[in-house]
């Protein structure tokens, strides 16, 4: 049987070689795929296939082709030139353009390569070779540009495995759709920092190996009565093509079943995680942003170094109105977030969330002002900026007051009576009655957190910081971070957060050493991509990335934040700001005593010996490149057995 071939031509005038004589390794050992070098003698660079251009690298020293048969081929100029940062190159493609064999779509600068102390050698691998390849045959020696010096004996044709291809974000919004049970099984659908947190009608419809093994989506999780799929740093993109694609929901036609398998208790608690997450995460990421504003004005105004900025300057005054604005104004934006999880009117929830913090009743609020007295108990006004469960209650309250309305309302009154009926008894509820008691408990929760962490010195900061990323992996955390946010507001400080800072700097370090250590490509990427998230508090990447799969390099991050924990807790660190990780340094200033920087101090110790652990505990036993990859972590359901 006569197989069918593909040529290669030579890209440039030169030696060719056999890969294995290569000087890097990770193309010598065939890591990215077959192929063969070649030693230029002139800088020209041709196509040593015609296809379309699908890669050109910002740093202009790699471009990628694909065939018609579907061949990935890399044409790699110099080895470890990437870090010269395009200098010597010059493209004469674009991406998505058609090329044929020989065609000129590059130039290289040998002389200055050389000056630097590298290798000219230009790569060509097809790196799809285990998929497409049978074979290649490589003819050595002296070349001419376009000569052909390898031929390619393809497999037989078979059906393509879409899990192994890179899909575009229209393209990977249908494939989630389909595998989530399709449009008709969506309830709604939201998103976090890194998941698209899917409400479905009957889960058992979707297909969580499909979903697993696609190229783009990390994990699938079933917590807090969703269906969360784990996308990463380009979560935004998807969502966004996902809800284009869905287009309008009406979660009220079906919803999900009563019976799912859960008893009373865990499906109560797996719904309120779920409104909580719901209602929570679409704002954090605004309030990070404050904290990291507030704390680099708290840095600017230091006397240590020669109060930069004058905390009655206008420049500061303003600055520090934008930092709060998002925090004050935190009841409104919670509102909106929760109507918009409830399926109500979020305009509506607003404005309630505007009525808690209209600037006449904060001012009542923090004078404590008595609105009536009844039997000798006084009811009195509080002050409900920064606060988060009151509007969260209110925003569920609102929510029924609608679905009874609906009910007996005539249509033609609707219009004016729901927003009248709800607006008014709602808030009236929420300042008299249920704010005062929520406010209530949740402060003295906060304030019991905060004590309990400080008076459990280094063992609460060991256990907490060794535990605190096994939340994440099933959601979890996000019962924490409105217990962490009231604390801020109420006592303006944070152990727990302090803690729980160290536990994202120690996935990062962890997929760091993966990332040095490994000499596979594709992981590499990964790695250092998902330590800059990490580092900038957002861990999902790092952990559904490399961490799970690869299970010693989770817990070599769980043992480096214990150990950070513990100096967090036996310093008794404290943070005055929402951020975490590397990035959220400027939250362990305290903006009220400048001159006191025990807690910055703290930080720099804490964050030192958990990079440090998580590095060397990775790098001497959490990982080699010997060990396979595990299949995504399949996690039980809330409730199974």
């Amino acid at each position: 049987m006569v197989q069918d071939t593909t040529n290669l031509l030579a890209p440039a005038t030169g030696a060719v070689i056999a890969l294995a004589k290569t000087s890097d390794p990770v193309f010598s050992q065939g890591t990215m795929g077959d192929g063969f070098g070649l030693t230029p003698t002139i800088g020209k660079v041709g196509a040593p296939v015609s296809g379309k251009i699908s890669m050109v690298a910002d740093t202009k020293h790699a471009v990628g082709i694909v065939t018609e048969e579907g061949l990935e081929v890399l044409v790699h100029m110099g080895v470890d030139t990437v870090g010269l940062k395009g200098a010597p190159f010059t493209i004469k493609i674009k991406n998505g353009q058609e090329v044929k064999a020989g065609q000129e779509i590059a130039e290289m600068n040998l002389e200055e390569i050389k000056a630097k102390g590298l290798d000219t050698t230009i790569m060509v691998l097809i790196t799809n070779s285990a998929d497409k390849l049978s074979g290649l045959d490589v003819t050595e020696g002296e070349a001419k540009a376009g000569e052909v010096v390898a031929t390619a004996y393809l497999k037989a044709a078979k059906t393509e495995d879409i899990s192994s291809k890179k899909l575009s974000y229209p393209e990977l919004a249908t494939f989630i759709i389909k595998n989530v049970g399709g449009k008709d099984n969506v309830n709604n659908v939201i998103h976090c920092i890194t998941r698209l947190r899917f409400y479905l009608k009957d889960e058992s419809k979707a297909n969580d190996e499909a979903l697993k093994n696609q190229r783009g989506i990390l994990d699938v999780m079933h917590a807090s009565g969703q269906y969360q799929v784990v996308i990463g740093n380009e979560v935004t993109n998807v969502f966004d093509e996902v809800v284009k694609q869905l287009g309008p929901l009406d979660s009220e036609t079906a919803p999900a079943p009563e019976d799912d398998g859960k008893n009373p208790v865990s499906r109560a608690f797996g719904n309120l995680i779920g409104f909580i997450t719901g209602s929570m995460s679409p704002i954090i990421g605004v309030i990070a942003a404050a904290g990291i504003i507030k704390g680099i004005l708290a840095l600017l105004t230091l006397p240590q170094l020669g109060s930069l900025l004058s905390v009655k300057s206008t420049a500061y005054i303003t600055t520090s109105a934008i930092a709060d604005s998002a925090f004050f104004f935190l009841p409104i934006l919670v509102g909106y977030c929760a109507a918009k999880r409830l399926n109500s009117d979020s305009i509506i929830a607003a404005v309630i969330g505007g009525v808690l913090v209209y600037p006449q009743l904060v001012d009542w609020g923090k004078a404590f002002k008595t609105m009536f007295e009844v039997g000798g108990i006084k009811f009195e006004f509080l002050n409900y900026t920064y606060s988060i469960f009151p509007m969260i209650l209110a925003a569920w309250l609102a929510k029924k007051c609608e679905d009874w309305l609906k009910k007996w309302l005539p249509s033609y009154l609707q219009m004016i009576f729901f927003p009248l009926i709800t607006v008014l008894v709602v808030s009236a509820l929420t300042l008299m009655v249920t704010g005062p008691i929520i406010q209530g408990v949740a402060n003295g929760i906060a304030v019991f957190i905060n004590w309990l962490v400080h008076a459990s010195g280094w063992v609460g900061g060991f256990i907490i910081g060794g535990f605190y990323q096994v939340l994440v992996i099933f959601g979890l955390h996000w019962g924490v971070v409105p217990l962490v946010a009231q604390q801020i507001a109420g006592t303006g400080e944070s152990a727990l957060n302090a803690i729980i800072c160290s536990s994202m700097i120690a996935q990062g370090a962890a997929v760091l050493a993966v990332a040095i250590k490994s000499k596979k490509e594709d992981l590499k990427e990964l790695g250092f991509a998902s330590t800059i998230s990490a580092m900038c508090g957002v861990t999902e990447p790092a952990v559904y990335g490399i961490s799970l799969r690869y299970k010693k390099v989770f817990i070599s991050g769980c043992i480096g934040s214990a150990f950070g924990g513990l100096v967090t807790g036996l310093m008794h660190g404290t943070m005055y700001g929402f951020t975490g990780g590397l990035i959220g340094f400027s939250s362990f200033f305290n903006p009220k005593h400048p001159t006191d920087l025990s807690s910055f101090y703290t930080f720099l110790i804490a964050s030192t010996v958990t990079i440090v652990v998580s590095f060397i505990v990775t790098w001497v036993w959490g990982y080699n490149d010997k060990m396979v990859q595990g299949a995504k972590v399949a996690k039980k359901r809330p409730g199974s057995k």
